[in-house]
């Protein structure tokens, strides 16, 4: 796997869980909720999959799948 692809999807689903309240946020320790930049990680991520579709190892697309899977529904609870 691209060490940077498998980085890049878990920067993302960490920034989608600060959005979403679910980890503190570092500078402060305090969480808060900001669907339209949750919204705009998945968004993100959606494109990506849209783009890469059939181009991504095994491994890279499961990762990609799971983070997804994740976030929308977290992303769907809190909303």
């Amino acid at each position: 796997m691209d060490q940077r692809f498998k980085e890049f999807v878990l920067f993302q689903a960490q920034n989608a869980g600060l959005f979403l309240g679910k980890l503190p946020h570092p500078a402060t320790g305090e969480t808060s909720v900001n669907l339209r930049a949750a919204k705009s990680v998945l968004d993100s991520l959606e494109m990506l999959e849209a783009k890469t579709k059939n181009n991504l190892i095994d491994e890279e697309s499961k990762l990609l799948q799971t983070a997804l899977l994740n976030i929308r529904a977290l992303y769907d609870k809190v909303k």
